[in-house]
C-alpha cells in the first residue's frame, strides 16, 4: 500500500500548484459539536499509580450539538463519564501474570491456572505475559471494571485473550511507556457454539473504553480484533489491530476521539452494526490518526458516519486498481443512512465508492485526495458541499447523487466517466464491478432555443466555489435541471462526440459565476434562455490541440478569457459576467500569455500573437457560432 499512498500524495501535491506561467504549467483555481476537550487518562506508568499522576476527564463541549444526532449525543454522555479516567491508587489490585500461573494481590479477582477472573467493579494492574491463558471480567454488580494493561502479552489458542462476559462498563488504561500484545487462536471452543460469541481477540458484551498513552497490539486469528456489542470508544493509546475479518467493531456505536490506529482486516476496518435500533449502529470520529487497511469496507456505519477531525488513511479491497467480488462492499467510507464530516484530511484508495451514502453526504471542511474503482462520493438522495479542498486523483464517476449542492469549497476532479453526475437510484456504476464506463448519447438543444419547465427530482445547484473538472466522459451530466449562481466551474470534458462538456436534460439556468467547458462538439450545450447571465456555445470547424490557448477579448482590446484546456477541443461553451449585451467580441486561437494559469485560466498577463477565429455580438441570452459536428 505504501507505493499507492506516495502517488496519491504526489498527484495530490500536483493538483495544488499554483501561479505557473501561461502555457508552461496548471494549477488549482484559487460543528458538529459534542468535542471532547482535554479528555486526559490517569498515566498508569509501570507499577502501582499515584494520585499525582491521575489527570481527571474535564467534560464535553456542548458547541455545535445541533449538529449531532441526539441519539449520538445521548449514547456518548450516557457511556463516558469523569470517574472513568481517574481512580484512587490505594484500591487498585495488581495482577501479574507468570506464562502459566497469575498471582492476584487483593480482592476481586480469583486466579485458576493461566485464567484469572475479575469478578467486582474496580481498579485492576495486570502485567506480565501467558503463554495459553485468558483474561475473563465477570461482574453482576454496578460500576467500572478498569484494567490497566502494564506491559502485558497474553495468547489465548482456543478463545479470546480478554473476554468480558459480563459487566455494567469496562474501562481499558494502556500504561504510559508499556507494550502490550494479545492473541487468539484460529479456532475457539465455545460454551454457546451457536451464538458465536465471543469472536474477537478483545471481546465485550459490556460497553468498552480504551485510553492511555501507551500501545496495544492485537492479532485477531479467529474472526475480529476488537468487538463490543454495545458502545466502544478509543480515547487514547497507539492502537494495531491485525483481523481475519472485521479489525475493530462497535455494535452499537465506535467513537474514536484522539487515537493512533494501524487497522489490517480481511473484512471491514472499523464497524458499527447495530441493525434493529435506527439510534445506533454509527461511527463518530473525533480526531486522531487512522490507518486503515480493509478487505471490506474502511469504515462501515448501519446509520451514520460522523466525523469532525482527525488524520485518515484508507485502503479498501485492494485498491482503486483492483477487482472485487460484485457482491462485496470496499468502499472507504460507507453509511446506510448518512455521513457528514466536518474536518479532517482524508486519503483514501478503494476498489469501491471512496466515501458513500445510501442517504445524505454533508462536507463541510476536510482536505481529500480521493482514488477510487467507482464513484469518488455518492450519496443515494443528497450531496451537500460547504467548503473544503477534495481531490478526485481517479475514479469512474467523480461525485453522484440524485441532488448535488456545492455553496464553497475546491474540487479537481479526473474521471474516466462523468465528473459530476446527477441521477437517481442506488449506485451500480463502478468499473470494478460491471462493465466499462456506459455512456449516454446527450439530449442537447441549440443555442437560443426556448427552455422548457422542469419539474422532476434530479438538481445540480453550483452556489459557490471553485470546481475543475477532467472527465473521459460526460463533464457534468445531469438527468434533470442545473442552477448555477455562482461559484467558478472549468470542464474538460471528453473528446467522443457521443458525450459532451455539459449534459442536461431538464435545463440549465445561469445567474452568476463563470463557466468554461470545453470538449467535443458532436452534443455541446450551454446555459439554456432562462437564464440572466449571456453564454457562449461555439463549435470550432476543426479539433484544437491540448494546451491551445482560446482567447476572448472586446473589439477594444479588453480581455474577457484565456484558456488553455488540457485535452484536444471543439467546442467550448462559456459564461462570464463579463458579456454584456451590445458588445462586439473576437476569438482567437493559439499565440501566448505572460499571465499566470490557474488549471488552464491564464490572468493578470498580455494576450499575443494568436490567430483570430471569428466575432460575435451579444444579441441574445445565448449565442451559438459554428456548425455542430455530427
Amino acid at each position: 500500500m505504501g507505493t499507492k499512498i506516495l502517488l496519491l500524495l504526489l498527484a495530490c501535491a500536483l493538483a495544488l500548484s499554483t501561479l505557473v506561467a501561461c502555457g508552461t504549467g496548471s494549477g488549482s483555481v484559487s460543528s458538529f459539536g459534542e468535542q471532547v476537550e482535554n479528555t486526559v487518562v490517569a498515566d498508569a506508568g509501570p507499577g502501582m499509580v499515584t494520585d499525582e499522576a491521575a489527570q481527571v476527564y474535564e467534560g464535553v463541549d456542548n458547541t455545535g450539538a445541533d449538529s449531532v444526532p441526539d441519539a449520538v449525543a445521548g449514547s456518548r454522555q450516557d457511556h463516558e463519564d469523569a470517574e472513568d479516567y481517574s481512580w484512587d491508587s490505594s484500591s487498585v489490585v495488581p495482577i501479574v501474570l507468570d506464562r502459566d500461573s497469575i498471582t492476584v494481590q487483593g480482592n476481586g479477582a480469583t486466579a485458576n491456572g493461566g485464567t484469572v477472573t475479575i469478578g467486582s467493579a474496580g481498579t485492576y494492574d495486570i502485567s506480565g505475559s501467558l503463554a495459553d491463558g485468558q483474561i475473563i471480567v465477570n461482574t453482576e454488580d454496578q460500576g467500572v471494571v478498569r484494567l490497566i494493561l502494564n506491559g502485558v502479552d497474553v495468547n489465548n489458542s482456543a478463545g479470546a485473550a480478554i473476554n468480558v462476559t459480563g459487566a455494567d462498563k469496562v474501562v481499558i488504561v494502556l500504561a504510559d511507556n508499556t507494550d502490550n500484545y494479545i492473541s487468539d487462536g484460529d479456532t475457539y471452543t465455545l460454551m454457546l457454539p451457536e451464538t458465536d460469541e465471543p469472536n474477537a481477540a478483545l471481546f465485550s458484551s459490556a460497553d468498552l473504553t480504551l485510553a492511555g498513552n501507551g500501545s496495544l497490539t492485537i492479532d485477531g486469528n479467529y474472526n475480529d480484533g476488537i468487538a463490543s456489542k454495545d458502545g466502544l470508544i478509543i480515547a487514547g493509546g497507539t492502537l494495531t489491530v491485525h483481523a481475519v475479518d472485521d479489525g475493530i467493531r462497535g455494535k452499537d456505536y465506535l467513537i474514536v476521539q484522539g487515537a493512533k490506529i494501524t487497522v489490517d482486516a480481511g473484512g471491514d476496518g472499523l464497524k458499527s452494526d447495530n441493525a434493529e435500533d435506527a439510534a445506533r449502529g454509527y461511527v463518530l470520529i473525533d480526531g486522531g490518526i487512522l490507518n486503515v487497511t480493509a478487505g471490506g469496507d474502511a469504515i462501515q456505519a448501519e446509520t451514520d458516519v460522523l466525523i469532525a477531525d482527525g488524520e485518515l488513511t484508507l485502503s479498501s479491497g485492494g485498491g482503486s486498481n483492483a477487482q472485487i467480488d460484485p457482491d462485496r462492499s470496499a468502499k472507504g467510507i460507507s453509511a446506510a443512512v448518512s455521513v457528514q464530516v466536518e474536518g479532517g484530511t482524508f486519503l483514501i484508495d478503494s476498489a469501491d465508492d471512496a466515501i458513500h451514502s445510501n442517504g445524505s453526504l454533508v462536507v463541510n471542511g476536510g482536505t481529500f485526495a480521493l482514488s477510487t474503482g467507482d464513484d469518488a462520493m455518492h450519496a443515494d438522495s443528497t450531496v451537500e458541499i460547504n467548503g473544503g479542498q477534495i481531490d478526485i486523483i481517479e475514479s469512474f464517476e467523480g461525485i453522484e447523487s440524485a441532488v448535488i449542492t456545492i455553496n464553497d469549497g475546491e474540487f479537481h476532479i479526473i474521471s474516466s466517466d462523468d465528473g459530476l453526475n446527477i441521477a437517481g437510484g442506488n449506485d451500480g456504476s463502478g468499473t470494478n464491478q460491471a462493465m466499462g464506463p456506459g455512456q449516454r448519447p446527450g439530449r442537447g438543444m441549440g443555442p437560443g432555443q426556448d427552455a422548457f419547465a422542469y419539474s422532476g427530482d434530479y438538481y445540480l445547484y453550483i452556489n459557490g466555489g471553485a470546481i475543475v473538472i477532467e472527465a473521459a466522459g460526460d463533464g457534468i451530466d445531469v438527468n434533470g435541471a442545473i442552477e448555477m449562481t455562482g461559484g467558478v466551474v472549468l470542464v474538460n470534458g471528453p473528446t467522443e462526440q457521443m458525450n459532451g462538456a455539459l449534459d442536461y436534460d431538464g435545463g440549465f439556468k445561469i445567474t452568476g459565476g463563470l463557466l468554461v467547458a470545453v470538449g467535443s462538439a458532436g452534443m455541446a450545450q450551454a446555459p439554456d434562455v432562462s437564464s440572466t447571465q449571456y453564454s457562449l456555445l461555439l463549435n470550432f470547424d476543426g479539433t484544437g490541440r491540448a494546451g491551445t490557448l482560446i482567447h476572448i477579448q472586446t473589439s477594444d482590446g479588453d480581455e474577457i478569457l484565456t484558456f488553455s484546456p488540457a485535452k484536444q477541443f471543439q467546442s467550448i461553451a462559456f459564461s462570464s459576467p463579463d458579456l454584456i449585451p451590445g458588445v462586439t467580441y473576437d476569438v482567437y486561437y493559439g499565440g501566448s500569455s505572460t499571465g499566470t494559469v490557474s488549471d488552464g485560466l491564464c490572468q493578470n498577463g498580455t494576450y499575443s500573437a494568436g490567430t483570430k477565429y471569428t466575432s460575435f455580438t451579444i444579441t441574445a441570452i445565448v449565442t451559438g457560432l459554428g456548425t455542430r459536428l455530427r
